[in-house]
C-alpha cells in the first residue's frame, strides 16, 4: 500500500491543505468568506476533484483487498473440502477391496469344501535375505497347524508350506524359497494331453529375489511354453491336487548345452498376501 503514495501525491494534499488554510485565515479575518476564500475555491475545486478521484481508488483497492481475503478463505474452505472428500474415497475403496476379499475367502471355502482347513492371518516377514517366509498367527495351541501343511491364498493359489510350529504362530516358507519343492504338472508329452508332464517345481536361490521358481530337468519329450499352468499333481501326497503354482515365464538349455529348465512366476504376487489358509486335511483322488 506505501507504494500506492507517490511524491506527486503528497504535493498535491500538502497544496490543498494550505490553501484550506488560507481559506479558513481569509473567513476569520475578513468575517466573510472574502476574496480569498473565493480564489481558494476556485484553485482547489481541481484538488478536490483529484482527492475525490484519489479516494475512490483508494476505496476501491480496500474493495478488492477485502475480496481477496474472502476468496482466500473460501479457497482454503473448498481445500479442506476436498482432502475430505479425497479420504471419504480412500475409505470407500478400501471398504470394496475388504469386501472382494471376503467373497473370495468364501468362494475358497465353497470351492473346496473336500479339504480340512483353517484360515490364518500374516503377522510378519522374513528378515532373512538367504530365504523366503513369513509368520502366521496359528501354532499348535490354537489351530491343528503341523508342520509340512500347505499353505494356500484365497484363490486357491499354492503360495508356501508350513515350516516350523510354535506355540501360537508359526513360520510358513514360501514357493521362492530355496527349501520348497512340491510334484506338479505342466504342458503336455508329445501325442499325449495338455497339463500331463509330471515335474519338480522348486525354489532357487538365484531366481528368488526376481520374484521366480524354477522347473528343472524338463524331460526331452516334454512340451512346455511360456503361459502354461503349473498346478501340483498330489504325487507324495503333501499337497492337494490341483492348487495353482503359476505360470511358466521362459524355458531355456542349460549353458552346457544339456537338459532344459523354465522359470514360473506365482499366480499371486506373494507379497500382496495378508490371509492365507492352512490346509489340515485332504484327499486326492486316485
Amino acid at each position: 500500500m506505501k507504494a500506492l503514495i507517490t511524491r506527486r501525491s503528497v504535493i498535491i494534499v500538502s497544496t490543498a491543505l494550505l490553501l484550506a488554510i488560507i481559506s479558513i485565515i481569509s473567513v476569520n479575518v475578513f468575517s466573510s468568506a472574502g476574496p480569498a476564500t473565493g480564489f481558494a475555491n476556485t484553485v482547489t475545486r481541481p484538488v478536490r476533484a483529484l482527492a475525490s478521484s484519489v479516494a475512490q481508488v483508494f476505496e476501491n483497492i480496500f474493495s478488492a483487498i477485502y475480496r481477496y481475503d474472502e476468496l482466500e478463505k473460501r479457497n482454503e474452505d473448498l481445500q479442506r473440502l476436498v482432502v475430505r472428500y479425497e479420504q471419504d474415497f480412500r475409505d470407500a475403496r478400501a471398504l470394496a477391496e475388504e469386501n472382494e476379499r471376503l467373497r473370495d475367502l468364501l468362494d475358497f471355502r465353497e470351492r473346496h469344501g473336500d479339504y480340512d482347513h483353517e484360515m490364518a492371518t500374516l503377522e510378519s516377514w522374513g528378515s532373512d535375505n538367504w530365504s523366503s517366509s513369513f509368520i502366521i498367527n496359528r501354532g499348535y495351541t490354537n489351530s491343528d497347524i503341523r508342520r509340512g501343511m500347505g499353505v494356500a491364498t484365497e484363490y486357491g493359489a499354492l503360495i508356501g508350506q508350513v515350516f516350523e510350529v510354535g506355540a501360537t504362530n508359526s513360520v510358513v516358507i514360501t514357493i521362492l524359497d530355496t527349501k520348497f519343492s512340491a510334484a506338479a504338472f505342466v504342458g503336455r508329452r508329445e501325442g499325449g494331453d495338455e497339463g500331463d508332464g509330471s515335474v519338480t517345481v522348486k525354489g532357487d536361490f538365484t531366481y528368488m529375489r526376481s520374484g521366480l521358481l524354477i522347473i528343472d530337468n524338463i524331460d526331452d519329450d516334454l512340451i512346455v511354453r511360456p503361459g502354461d499352468v503349473v498346478s501340483t499333481s498330489g504325487l507324495g501326497a503333501v499337497f492337494p491336487t490341483g492348487l495353482v503354482v503359476g505360470n511358466v515365464e521362459d524355458v531355456f538349455r542349460h549353458a552346457s548345452g544339456i537338459g532344459r529348465f523354465a522359470t514360473v512366476r506365482p499366480m499371486r504376487d506373494i507379497n500382496t498376501v495378508s490371509n492365507v489358509f492352512v490346509i489340515l486335511e485332504f484327499e486326492n483322488p486316485d
